[in-house]
C-alpha cells in the first residue's frame, strides 16, 4: 500500500509544475508602473529576485501542500469525483490562505491586498484560477497514483 502522504507529495509536484507554468506566463503590476512575472514575485517571498529560486520555493510548497492533502483528505478522495471535488475546495482554500493572506504579509502588504488594489484584481482572478487548477490536478493525480496499477477501479458497495 502506498503512503497517502507520499502520494500527496507526488500529486502536489505534478500539480505544481502545471500551476508553475501558468505563473511563469502571468505578470503582476509593480508600484513603478512596470510588470513582473508572478514567479519572480514568488521568489520575493524568500528575499530573492531569481526565477529559479521562485520555482524551487513554489515546488517545495507544492510538495508540502500535496502532503497535507494526502494526510488530511486522502481517505476522502477514493474516486475521481471525490478527488476532483476535494481538490477544487482545497485549491480555493490555499488561494485564500496562501495567495490572499500569507503571500501579501510576507511581501509587506496587508492581507487581501490583491483584491483591494484595482490594478491587482486581474492577478487575483488569475491566481484563483491557478489554485483551482492546482487543486483539480492534485485531486485527480492523488486518485490515479493511489490505485495499485495507476488505473481507476470502480469502488465496490
Amino acid at each position: 500500500m502506498r503512503s497517502k502522504v507520499g502520494v500527496g507529495i507526488v500529486g502536489g509536484l505534478i500539480a505544481g509544475v502545471v500551476f508553475g507554468m501558468m505563473m511563469q506566463m502571468m505578470t503582476a503590476p509593480t508600484p513603478d508602473g512596470k510588470e513582473m512575472p508572478m514567479m519572480q514575485m514568488v521568489a520575493m517571498v524568500v528575499g530573492s529576485q531569481s526565477m529559479v529560486v521562485g520555482w524551487v520555493y513554489h515546488l517545495f510548497n507544492s510538495a508540502v501542500i500535496g502532503a497535507i492533502f494526502g494526510w488530511a483528505l486522502g481517505s476522502r478522495a477514493g474516486s475521481y469525483g471525490a478527488g476532483l471535488g476535494w481538490g477544487a475546495a482545497y485549491g480555493i482554500f490555499w488561494w485564500l490562505l496562501g495567495a490572499q493572506i500569507l503571500m501579501p504579509i510576507f511581501l509587506g502588504m496587508p492581507p487581501f491586498a490583491s483584491i483591494m488594489m484595482a490594478p491587482m484584481r486581474m492577478v487575483a482572478i488569475g491566481s484563483l484560477v491557478g489554485h483551482l487548477v492546482f487543486g483539480l490536478i492534485l485531486g485527480a493525480a492523488f486518485v490515479w497514483l493511489s490505485r495499485p496499477s495507476g488505473v481507476a477501479v470502480p469502488r465496490s458497495a
